[in-house]
């Protein structure tokens, strides 16, 4: 039977139909981005629901961490979408050229992120470790599902970045500390994504991984999801829930919101 999903804009649709939708990016990011939650969503919401609804009202700023990551996952998975990008010639983004460049094409990058990514994309595919990873997968797969809270369906997107046709998947990141990553793990939210990937994919939490990539020092670490990482990942996704359901299900009025602060 086929499965219909009925949006936050309250708009229901075919599952199978969304999910073909959702390949496309500005749909992907752009519509599903405002009315289905996603583990960055489901972030802004734990960090601060304002932040959250100001990212509804006025769209994710585009921070130089996200053009960065993009451009590498493109360089590694998808490399006629890498070659297809716009590079332009400059030292700087204020340059007139950079501008008007922007003007005419949307999206452009400088020739030194297009290197930054080349020199990442290099690393990965020397080592063996990420080869086998790579062999036999479908990359940047997106998927929409939901998921039960409180008896409330909530709509989710992802985009998975290596799906393994034995049923196992990997994520990429890029790191400035290798060293540090499990803290970076914690403060970005990769749990959250962890269990909605996990959940939506259905795919067990110990055939998940993310292949991590220092940008300094190009050292390569592979990262073993836990149970322990899963489980905390939930518990996060259902905190989100609940302050979603607090703050934007009933008429409550989000200036009143505040957080007690312990000295």
């Amino acid at each position: 039977t086929r499965m219909n999903i009925t949006l936050l804009d309250g708009q229901t649709w075919d599952r199978e139909e969304l999910i073909k939708k959702a390949n496309d990016d500005d749909f992907y990011y752009n519509y599903l981005g405002r009315y289905a939650f996603s583990s960055s969503s489901l972030k802004h919401l734990l960090s601060s629901p304002k932040t959250y609804k100001h990212i509804l009202e006025y769209g994710q700023p585009d921070a130089q961490a996200f053009r960065d990551g993009w451009l590498a996952h493109a360089a590694v998975l998808q490399p006629d979408v890498f070659a297809s990008q716009i590079f332009v010639n400059v030292q700087s983004k204020n340059t007139k050229k950079y501008k008007e460049a922007v003007k005419q094409y949307g999206k452009v990058f400088t020739l030194k992120e297009k290197h930054d990514a080349e020199r990442l994309a290099d690393a990965l595919l020397r080592n063996e470790m990420v080869l086998q990873k790579l062999n036999d997968s479908e990359f940047e797969q997106s998927e929409v599902f939901t998921l039960e809270h409180n008896g409330n369906p909530y709509p989710f997107r992802a985009r998975a970045d290596i799906l393994s046709n034995n049923c196992e998947m990997y994520d990429l990141k890029t790191t400035s500390s290798l060293n540090g990553w499990q803290y970076s793990a914690d403060k970005f939210g990769y749990d959250i994504q962890c269990f909605l990937y996990c959940y939506g994919f259905d795919i067990p939490p110990e055939n998940m991984g993310f292949i991590v990539i220092d940008k300094g020092s190009l050292d390569i670490g592979y990262a073993q999801v836990s149970e322990e990482f899963y489980l905390r990942g939930e518990a996060k996704v259902r905190r989100a829930l609940d302050i979603y359901e607090e703050w934007f299900m009933q008429e409550t009025d989000l200036d009143q919101y505040y957080i007690n602060i312990e000295l």
